[in-house]
């Protein structure tokens, strides 16, 4: 057996190449992704930073810690503030009768010689930091600045803007760069008169003295030792830099995992498909259909070993080179690279196998139960291709796509908006119109041939009728096809119309003529600004701040929830809130409007919840907002919203006041900070991009991926086919055509082969595109949302798979007719 087996392997080897091919790059495809997600489990482990020079750290408290039950177990789980805790001065004073103390005050700053994101020091502080004074002096003086930037010097002017201010500050002297901040140092003086917020205090005595003079002061920690790491600046912003890389990286690996199955199969099941003469042979030579199914599954088990093995090799070479195009691409922070993990080599080997002896399992069964005379019959021309079973199995995975699709719509509508779904979603029903593909090819050969084939001359005709005939080998062409158009068109369709949706949403909810922001990288406006911009004539505003409210799920989760600082009566002249039940007029300090994601979203219920400074309470629900698309957050008051800073101010022109007026106005009152005015149609933009960078490049990787998958399947494929139609190609040659003709004639099928499968893949994407429309209009988004269909990225991708298409069939046919042309003269 295994004699014969070799055997079949060496005179069939061009038959075989194109699944070598697809599983062994299937095989790395899941190696290299493999290799990258498990080096997103573990964040570097870092000592601290800021402060490591620093005995005793007094820090406000920037975590919401709350026990939850886990089944019969308590469990503590955390999360960050939005308004992290001030230290306050009265502790200070106290703290600092047990030693000398060293007060920490972090502010932003604005300035084109500086990164985006610089904040301010007192120089005081930099004592306990990495920063040592590489030339010049200390500050000594308001106006006087330490910057650690390189390109700067000692004597050198800059213009910085804090949240108050416009000045000019003279550098004294410079520090070397840190990897964690972007810092410039004031004197303590100045620092103080910025920000009277003090964020963190060094204390240089006993850590058990301090700990008992903190003792009964809320909303503040003390940090010793490594603990001192939540001190500096986003401590857990590693651990969170790789949650992104490690979704994007689980949504590729099962996008990959699901491409590399079907495309396997469809390639093995075809070049199975191809042998049925030679099997019909065999039987009528004695071979028993056991025998068969043995040989068969010998060579896929052998394929697949070496397959798996070249698969292997080749993703630990693609691992580090897709690591560091996510690091170029800004998606993975600079230091991610991929750990020495094996684990994944294993994983991917073995499933490279059964993949391999999965996709062979069905096409083997079928060919041991073939009579040969049925075999030799069914040689030349595809007639039974759909199997009872394959009939059931098809029709049932695209019943069940549908009726999960509908099910989702009347249920919980708001779940096909997540991309966790409409990543998943379109694989069953992918899976479904593959499994039927060989009953819906001839059908739509006919309809697409038909122009074609009345066209003057034969090869519209050949086309249609040779990729009619071949429903096996049609069906296994348009597999890749398929697949990376239903793909292309789901993912980023959905994600751009989602996008739409949300920019739509948020126009709709508000009835501002102008919106007035921060500058860029400034947290929020002045209390003097927000005075200025409601001071002027003709403007009725409408100031707000982002803030967050934290709620129990039950007893084993905590939530939570975006939420909005406001004034209730201005928001209700300047908004258009989608209010269910209640009214936002009855906010007030005990008072919270919830939208119907809430657990028991009831007007009058009381809800337990924690601010975003920390602080628990309980609220009763004034009004309900509609879900919409997820960013129908909660609002409260100003009174439960501490520390908040005004990041948006909505402006509403009064009956008979002048825009262009009320416009130079509000850019006065905000000049001094590098506030912005902006129109509504801008600040949607902004607020919400059709796509982020990010998000873009997560999805080409995903896309690209089931593209050059696909591609390669779809060349190594069209070879076979190619290579097993040479007997055809040559008795048209024989039969009067010209070379260019028959030429022609394998490029049109090859085209309307791709143009079935491209057919398939956009009724895929277009059910889920519908379904993710129908979705938006029962969350009642603005109707003028619109299905976004990415037309350029579809284009793309067909013409992409055409060009390969042709190439990768015309070329094979023309060496093979060469030698025969070259025989007969």
């Amino acid at each position: 057996m295994l004699t014969m087996t070799l055997g079949g392997l060496r005179t069939r080897w061009i038959t075989l190449v194109g699944t070598f091919v697809a599983l062994g790059l299937g095989v790395a495809l899941i190696a290299t992704m493999c290799l990258a997600l498990a080096s997103t489990l573990d964040a570097p482990k870092r000592g601290p930073e800021r402060f490591a020079a620093a005995p005793v750290v007094v820090r406000g408290a920037d975590t919401l810690t709350v026990p939850v039950r886990r089944g019969p177990d308590t469990e503590e789980v955390s999360a960050p503030l939005a308004h992290p805790r001030p230290v306050p001065p009265e502790l200070v004073r106290r703290l600092g009768r047990l030693g000398p103390v060293t007060p920490d005050r972090t502010f932003p700053l604005l300035s084109g010689a500086l990164p985006q994101g610089t904040v301010g020091h007192p120089w005081s502080a930099a004592a306990f930091t990495p920063y040592r004074l590489a030339s010049g002096r200390a500050p000594e003086r308001a106006g006087e600045v330490v910057v650690a930037r390189a390109g700067v010097k000692v004597g050198d002017r800059i213009g910085i803007r804090t949240a108050s201010e416009y000045r000019t500050r003279i550098v004294v002297g410079t520090v070397p760069r840190s990897a964690f901040e972007s810092a410039v140092f004031f004197t303590d003086g100045e620092a103080a008169r910025i920000s009277s917020r003090i964020d963190a205090v060094v204390v240089r005595a006993p850590a058990a003295e301090v700990r008992e003079a903190v003792a009964g002061t809320p909303g503040v920690r003390v940090l010793t030792g490594a603990d001192r790491r939540r001190a500096d600046p986003d401590p857990d912003r590693d651990s969170r830099a790789l949650l992104t890389v490690n979704a994007l990286l689980g949504t590729a690996a099962g996008v990959t995992g699901f491409v590399s199955v079907f495309v396997v199969a469809s390639t093995f099941a075809f070049a199975v498909a191809q042998r049925r003469r030679e099997f019909g042979l065999l039987r009528m030579a004695g071979a028993a259909p056991g025998q068969l199914r043995r040989v068969v599954f010998a060579e896929a088990a052998v394929v697949g070993v070496l397959a798996s093995a070249a698969g292997c090799a080749l993703g630990t070479w693609g691992a580090p080179w897709l690591a560091r195009r996510l690091v170029e691409g800004g998606v993975a922070p600079p230091w991610f690279t991929i750990g020495d993990h094996f684990w994944p080599l294993p994983v991917a080997f073995w499933t490279g196998l059964l993949v391999a002896l999965a996709g062979v399992w069905a096409a083997a069964l079928r060919a041991g139960r073939v009579e040969p005379a049925e075999a030799l019959r069914e040689a030349a021309v595809d007639s039974r291709t759909m199997p009872l079973a394959r009939r059931l199995l098809g029709a049932g995975l695209l019943l069940a796509g549908v009726a999960v699709l509908g099910w989702t719509l009347a249920d919980d509508p708001g779940e096909l908006l997540k991309r966790k779904t409409y990543t998943t979603e379109p694989m069953v029903l992918i899976t479904a119109v593959g499994l039927l593909a060989p009953l819906l090819v001839r059908p739509l050969v006919r309809a697409l041939g038909r122009l074609p084939a009345r066209l003057p001359g034969a090869t519209g005709m050949l086309a249609r009728e040779s990729a009619s005939a071949g429903v096996r080998r049609t069906a296994s062409v348009a597999a890749p096809v398929l697949i990376t158009v239903a793909l292309t068109g789901s993912l980023m369709g959905a994600a751009a119309t989602v996008s739409e949706a949300k920019a739509a949403e948020l126009r709709a909810h508000t009835r501002a003529d102008f919106v007035v922001t921060p500058g860029a990288g400034a947290e929020g406006l002045s209390a003097g600004a927000v005075r200025r911009v409601s001071e002027v004539p003709g403007a009725l505003t409408s100031a707000s701040a982002t803030t967050a409210v934290f709620a129990r799920d039950g007893e084993s989760a905590l939530v939570e929830s975006a939420a909005r600082a406001v004034d209730p009566a201005r928001l209700e002249a300047v908004g258009r809130l989608p209010v269910v039940s209640g009214s936002v007029r009855d906010l007030d300090d005990r008072g919270i409007v919830v939208n119907e994601e809430w657990e028991r979203p009831t007007v009058g219920r009381q809800v337990a919840v924690w601010l975003g400074d920390g602080r628990k309470t309980t609220l009763r629900i004034v009004a309900v907002l509609r879900t919409g698309t997820g960013d129908n957050g909660a609002y409260v008051t100003w009174g439960n919203a501490r520390g908040a800073t005004v990041d948006r101010i909505e402006v509403r022109l009064r009956p008979g006041a002048d825009a262009a007026a009320v416009a130079r106005g509000l850019r006065a009152a905000v000049r001094s900070e590098g506030g912005r005015v902006l129109t509504p149609d801008v600040w949607v933009a902004e607020v919400h991009p059709r796509t982020s960078p990010q998000t873009r490049l997560g999805l080409l990787v995903v896309v690209g991926i089931a593209l050059v998958y696909a591609g390669i399947a779809l060349v190594g494929t069209l070879i076979m086919a190619t290579s097993d139609r040479i007997p055809e190609l040559t008795a048209l040659r024989l039969a009067g055509g010209t070379t260019f003709q028959v030429l022609r004639a394998v490029a049109a099928e090859a085209v309307l082969t791709v143009a079935v499968g491209a057919v398939l893949g956009a009724a895929v994407a277009g059910v889920q595109l519908l379904g993710l429309w129908s979705a938006l209009g029962r969350l009642s988004v603005p109707a003028t949302t619109m299905p976004a269909v990415p037309w350029g990225a579809l284009g793309a991708a067909v013409a992409a798979c055409a060009l390969l298409a042709v190439v990768s069939s015309v070329l094979p046919a023309w060496c093979a007719l060469r030698p025969r042309l070259a025989s007969r003269r």
